[in-house]
């Protein structure tokens, strides 16, 4: 866990979360992953927000369901 990353729950076969992850590893953009499809807690988590994925979590509360225009 990366303190003031955001959060960023995906799936581990998403092509907008692979996308995602892909684009801010080449920027090195620090963020804390939570793979839905690998944790009820985090799947719970998640759908406090939306059903789709990416959701990022930034740390000021700010919600965003999708990446680059997309949504997996």
């Amino acid at each position: 866990m990366v303190v003031g990353a955001p959060v960023v729950y995906t799936l581990t076969s998403c092509p907008t979360c692979e996308l995602l992850r892909e684009e801010w590893g080449r920027l090195g953009i620090h963020f804390e992953e939570r793979r839905v499809d690998e944790s009820q807690q985090w799947l719970d988590e998640a759908l406090k927000y939306s059903d789709a994925v990416p959701i990022i979590v930034y740390p000021d509360g700010k919600v965003q369901v999708g990446f680059g225009g997309e949504v997996g």
